[in-house]
């Protein structure tokens, strides 16, 4: 049996996620679904909880023959340490699967196996974009499954985005408009 490991923000998860995901799911067995950056929420950048992105992932991929695991993984500030700290948090894993530059270093120098899945329409299935987006009243509900509409609908994730959208929780330019 194969686990493997992805990681991402997913404010919000969106269709090129789950097309990454779709694509892991053939080649292991279990996936372990890092929630990035899990502690940060109610800002521009990172509207949603750790919970709320749990919710969307796992109504998100209920149709997947995949059994997934939603860890929820703080940031830290020391980069060397930070493969142990998911070690720490996780299912234990095999092979794990980024295209972000730093973690596969990171996981490079731990000896994990570093998978790069492909993209899926980068220039429009982007969070940023996505929460541009729905800050601006734009259409968005096109960019996630429709599981992941519902659960921004049930937490007026929109109304939250429009909110921030001109000064984040800490009234700084959000950058969103």
């Amino acid at each position: 049996m194969t686990r493997g490991f992805y990681i991402g923000r997913f404010q919000p998860f969106h269709t090129g996620h789950r097309r990454v995901i779709e694509q892991i799911a053939t080649e292991v067995d279990e996936l372990v679904v890092g929630i990035g950056s899990a502690g940060d929420s109610h800002s521009a950048r990172n509207p949603f909880t750790a919970g709320e992105r749990i919710m969307m992932i796992t109504k998100a991929l209920v149709e997947f023959n995949l059994v997934t695991y939603a860890v929820p993984i703080e940031d830290l500030e020391r980069n060397a340490v930070w493969v142990s700290h998911v070690r720490s948090m996780c299912p234990k894993f095999e092979v794990a699967y980024s295209n972000n530059p730093l973690v596969i270093r990171l996981f490079n120098e731990a000896a994990v196996e570093v998978r790069q899945p492909p993209m899926y329409d980068r220039d429009v299935l982007e969070g940023a974009e996505i929460r541009r987006r729905m800050a601006d009243g734009d259409d968005w509900e096109s960019l996630v499954p429709d599981a992941v509409a519902d659960v921004v609908a049930e937490i007026d994730g929109v109304e939250r985005i429009q909110h921030v959208a001109d000064t984040d929780a800490n009234g700084h330019d959000s950058g969103l408009r």
